[in-house]
């Protein structure tokens, strides 16, 4: 497992092939975690998930695997993907499990101070879908504003100075 950074509760790490059982289970939870990251709704196979990380690691990408340290238990994973100079889009998917823990606020507050003191951005933006008012919440929480809506997703952003958790 290759820390790369942490938080109180967190380790992140770089994502490993040997957490694809987990990372299906993440994504293919229709209830909990799929029906809020994508339209998708019919089951990831094994090797499409293979093939999804292997593209990731091969690529560099700046996607993390979080671990809770306490119990060394999957959390989810999270990502800055889209990265256009010094401005990425930031993504996040915690497992039905570890949801309603406050892992997905901290994750966010550290994934931005990463973002923004180690990877150079100057802004970060995220979509969400307008039918997720828990998930805007905890963005608006972390410091995210809304910058643009439509009636399916909501478009929020967040820049240095704006008194986010930098």
């Amino acid at each position: 497992m290759e820390k790369v950074f942490e938080s109180e509760r967190i380790i992140f790490i770089r994502p490993e092939m040997d957490l694809i059982p987990d990372y299906l289970k993440m994504v293919n939870d229709i209830e909990n975690v799929a029906t809020y990251i994508s339209d998708r709704r019919e089951p990831y196979t094994e090797q499409e998930e293979y093939d999804y990380m292997k593209d990731k690691l091969d690529n560099n990408a700046m996607m993390f695997s979080m671990i809770e340290k306490e119990s060394g238990k999957f959390i989810g994973n999270t990502e800055f993907f889209n990265i256009k100079g010094d401005e990425a889009e930031l993504g996040i998917a915690v497992t039905g499990g570890m949801q309603n823990k406050g892992y997905g606020r901290e994750a966010i507050n550290r994934m931005v101070y990463y973002g923004f003191c180690e990877g150079g951005f100057r802004r970060i933006v995220l979509e969400v879908y307008a039918a997720n008012p828990r998930a805007i919440h905890v963005y608006e929480e972390c410091g995210f504003t809304v910058y643009d809506r439509n009636d399916k997703d909501v478009f929020m952003e967040m820049t240095i100075g704006d008194g986010g958790n930098v």
